[in-house]
């Protein structure tokens, strides 16, 4: 059987479309394509957000240590943490009790 002009035109054409398709289809949808790169992205800037926010909390944090350290001992520091710590009050405070982990659980004067 010969195969005309025509057809092997036709078959060509038909080749180079399955092999643009398959090219077009694994940038965006591979493993390193278009949509795997937002994917990406979105993990990156989430774990950028975490870090900024741990880098804070451990600044606070730092902060809070160094302040509790003998040459700069911070006296009101020293009794906030004491009275957390033992669960005193002073006798002319008024104590209101809220739920554990909730913010606004610390002692007022």
């Amino acid at each position: 059987m010969m195969v005309t002009g025509r057809a092997m035109q036709t078959m060509l054409s038909i080749i180079g479309a399955c092999l643009v398709g398959y090219f077009l289809y694994h940038t965006i949808e591979g493993d390193r394509g278009i949509v795997m790169q937002a994917r990406l992205q979105a993990k990156v800037d989430t774990a950028q957000a975490e870090l900024t926010r741990l880098q804070k909390e451990h600044e606070g944090l730092d902060h809070r240590v160094h302040l509790m350290r003998p040459e700069s001992l911070d006296p009101d520091l020293l009794d906030e943490e004491a009275r957390k710590t033992l669960d005193y009050s002073k006798p002319n405070e008024i104590i209101i009790l809220s739920p554990p982990g909730n913010p606004a659980s610390t002692t007022k004067n």
